[in-house]
């Protein structure tokens, strides 16, 4: 017969092992009285025990015949009410006294359960053994006394329970594995289950099944390396298992090795069939989680074809176009996720700031309004807010921004730069200016000091964007944006290049694929009279992220080592994306007089 496989030590509510008291007794009575008739005569033995006769193949145990008596009723219903007042002890004690009285299987089991459920290792595991002598080849009882036998330090005992569930259970391999994961991963002596499992591991290191389940407990227990190991080994054996393939770039992650993971999957990708979709998705999450936003956006193209309506993958692609400013093709995945009706929310913010972008305001203001729930919920009330001062009505947007509700400090910190951020984006720069002092006065705060350094740059005061960028620089030394903001403006306002340059290589080192901070590198470069090395950092930003200021710089460089050619190519096609961008045309303007 087949034995369905549970395991006992799953997280479980008091309601799993006691009912209702009127349900579980009558439960109890039910299973009793199917057992019930009168006593068998004195002179009648009872059938010998069915740990004797060892069956290969388990058969539900023969339930004694015994009477219902005044007895055994009161102490069913002492025991069920204890264990519903939480008096687990008595319970425990009843039970396992029925247990033993009346040597029948369910009386037994459910001893044993309620042991277990009141961590009364004894009582759990006397019921078990009693179990396990009625019933040899019940797996639920090897389980409990296996994980008694870990807790003792027992191994061998332990792997006798273990063997015996593996061996002389009828469900398929996976599933008695599975338990034996569940089991195992559950215990707190990490060293002595790993010597557990390299035990089964040595006598069924042949099956790919067995092998699979105990590289998962490796990942369970931490031990990381020997997972990665198992795990390597499961994908030499089967090729195609893709689950074996996903938990091993998990595994290469946790251990920080993203890179690793990504030329794995590059070498693994086109030795597959068609049937890598939650491959090639990993792979494609892997480069855009590194910055590698043309591959991954050649991936999730790739992945389309498959999956054409495939919500992540047309959120992704939208995400990925909108990043290189490319707006056509991000506005056209962005209204498919809207038309399926699907991530809508989502996809009416993308499609508001694409509007935004084009300066289409009240359309934007339209998609922003549609945004009803989620995580841009609170982003599109404050772009609300910015769009009504750009259209003209500087105290609606600011009433605007007071009435919505900041759940947190950080949302609090974005309502003050929003408002700052539309007073500057209409040149009331002294007002912002209040703003943040204002906000200040409360205490340090790093995103207001950056918000009013780079207000002091507009303004022409390099004092108080020097001194609030190194506040937050003596009080956050890795801060990578103010590191990079700082050397940035030294490197453009002044003649401190040196400065400049140790500010930026250490935003660099925080933050390697950052294109601002390459584009920072370049011009440091550029300024400092090393110009082929100041081109390679600002073709690796461009590579990123097709920035019209990137496009600015670059184009300079060229022009002053003579490639004027090269210098016009840049900005001529950064000019198509974005023909009124400040940064190319003024740099046209200085170099073309």
């Amino acid at each position: 017969m087949t034995v369905t496989m549970t395991c006992l030590y799953c997280n479980r509510s008091a309601s799993a092992v006691f009912f209702t008291t009127v349900r579980a007794t009558s439960l109890l009575l039910m299973l009793l009285l199917g057992a019930c008739s009168t006593l068998p005569p004195k002179d009648q033995s009872v059938s010998s025990s069915p740990a004797q006769q060892k069956p290969a193949v388990r058969t539900e145990p023969v339930r004694p015949k015994i009477a219902l008596s005044e007895e055994i009723l009161y102490k069913i219903l002492v025991a069920e009410f204890a264990g519903q007042r939480g008096r687990l002890d008595i319970s425990v004690d009843t039970y396992l006294d029925l247990a033993v009285q009346t040597r029948d299987p369910k009386i037994v089991e459910r001893a044993t359960r309620i042991a277990v459920y009141a961590r009364n290792a004894e009582a759990a595991t006397e019921a078990a053994r009693l179990w396990l002598e009625l019933d040899p080849l019940n797996p639920d009882a090897h389980q409990v006394l296996a994980v008694m036998a870990l807790r003792k330090g027992n191994i061998d005992e332990a792997m006798q329970h273990l063997q015996n569930i593996l061996q002389n259970s009828h469900d398929q391999l996976d599933q008695k594995l599975w338990m034996i994961v569940n089991l195992l991963g559950r215990e707190k002596d990490k060293e002595l289950v790993m010597n557990v499992m390299e035990r089964l591991i040595a006598m069924h290191e042949d099956d790919t099944d067995a092998v699979y389940a105990f590289a998962n407990i490796a990942a369970r227990l931490g031990e990381l390396d020997r997972a990665e190991e198992l795990f390597e080994r499961v994908i030499e054996m089967a090729p195609d298992n893709d689950n074996a393939a996903m938990n091993y770039i998990s595994i290469l992650q946790r251990q920080g090795n993203v890179h690793g993971a990504i030329k794995w999957l590059e070498q693994a990708l086109p030795k597959r069939a068609n049937n890598d979709f939650n491959l090639r998705m990993a792979y494609a999450r892997l480069l855009t989680d590194t910055s590698r936003f043309d591959k991954a956006r050649r991936q999730f193209e790739i992945l389309t074809v498959s999956a054409p309506n495939n919500t992540d993958v047309l959120y992704a692609l939208g995400l990925l176009y909108l990043q290189d400013n490319r707006l056509d093709e991000s506005e056209s995945y962005f209204k498919r996720l809207s038309a399926l009706n699907i991530q809508a929310d989502n996809a009416s913010y993308y499609l508001g700031r694409i509007a935004e972008e084009r300066k289409q305001y009240e359309k934007a203001m339209t998609w922003f309004q549609g945004v009803n729930k989620g995580e841009n919920l609170f982003e599109a009330q404050i772009r609300i807010g910015l769009l009504m001062a750009k259209t003209g009505d500087m105290d609606a947007a600011r009433n605007h921004l007071k009435t919505v509700t900041a759940n947190n400090t950080q949302e609090r910190t974005t309502l003050i730069q929003a408002e700052g951020e539309l007073l500057i984006e209409n040149k009331h720069y002294d007002k912002a200016m209040a703003v943040f002092d204002g906000a200040l006065q409360t205490g340090y705060n790093a995103d207001l000091l950056y918000s009013r350094a780079m207000l002091a740059e507009k303004m022409g005061h390099i004092d108080i964007l020097e001194r609030d960028l190194r506040e937050i620089i003596d009080r956050e030394p890795d801060h990578a944006q103010a590191l990079n903001a700082l050397g940035y403006t030294l490197t453009d306002r002044t003649d401190r290049h040196q400065e400049a340059l140790a500010l930026i290589q250490h935003a660099l080192s925080l933050n390697p694929n950052d294109f601002f901070t390459l584009d920072s590198m370049g011009w440091v470069l550029y300024r400092l009279g090393r110009h082929e090395e100041a081109i390679d950092y600002l073709r690796r930003a461009m590579s990123i992220r097709q920035d019209p200021e990137i496009a600015a710089h670059l184009g300079e460089v060229l022009w002053v080592i003579g490639d004027k050619k090269g210098a016009k190519e840049i900005w001529e096609t950064a000019l198509q994306v974005t023909p009124e961008d400040s940064h190319i045309l003024d740099t046209i303007k200085r170099f073309k007089r």
